[in-house]
């Protein structure tokens, strides 16, 4: 979860404790997956400080997961009229122009989000996910390449998606090369069981006519 600095009005110590125990609970729920209490600890957020972006960022992205989508959209764009310099607001509402099937809506706040923050790598990868959907395939291993110079961060996602792509376009060396990095990651990290099956069932798939073809 973010939290920003906007000038907002003066809270009491008790009011400030209050907030803070609440952003902590939004945070365990979140990452326990119970996205409807989450919802209703920001709502309490909220009512404490009506015009702090990020809490409106962090509820849209909690109906996003909870696949509220029309929710998530109204919340990240009233994030922005609060604070249009938000990137991860762009990014989470591109995430939701995407779900909608919206994918030239999607790249264009993938690139608001990258105008105002070119480290954000998240933006780097779900931006050439939309446009590997839209079979752009170049632009988007352009953009894998760039995430992946940017840092280490969610490398594994970078390699999968990177390797998905490839896939697609054809070029099945670079994929399997790629997948195999991506499940090499994955394999230290039990909380991302769940992408690991994913990526493995890409690597099967990719391997199924291989295998077939030498019998």
């Amino acid at each position: 979860m973010q939290s920003d600095r906007n000038q907002q009005p003066q809270l009491t110590t008790v009011s400030l404790a209050t907030e803070q125990r609440l952003k902590n609970c939004v945070k365990a729920k979140a990452n326990q997956g119970d996205y409807v209490v989450a919802i209703a600890l920001l709502d309490q957020l909220i009512a404490l400080r009506p015009n702090h972006a990020v809490n409106y960022n962090n509820r849209g992205l909690m109906y996003f997961r909870n696949n509220q989508i029309i929710e998530a959209l109204c919340d990240l764009s009233l994030a922005l009229e609060i604070n249009p310099h938000l990137d991860s607001a762009y990014n989470n509402r591109a995430n939701c122009h995407a779900a909608q099937g919206d994918l030239p809506e999607a790249i264009a706040d993938y690139d608001l989000a990258l105008d105002l923050n070119p480290g954000n790598i998240r933006a780097w990868i779900n931006q050439g996910i939309a446009f590997r959907e839209l079979e752009l395939y170049e632009l988007g291993l352009e953009n894998f390449d760039i995430a992946l110079l940017i840092g280490d961060a969610l490398e594994d996602r970078i390699y999968a998606e990177r390797g998905r792509t490839y896939h697609l376009r054809g070029d099945w060396n670079c994929a399997i090369s790629d997948y195999q990095t991506a499940l090499n990651i994955l394999t230290s990290k039990p909380d991302e069981v769940n992408y690991f099956y994913r990526v493995q069932s890409w690597f099967n798939e990719l391997l199924s006519p291989l295998m077939i073809s030498h019998y």
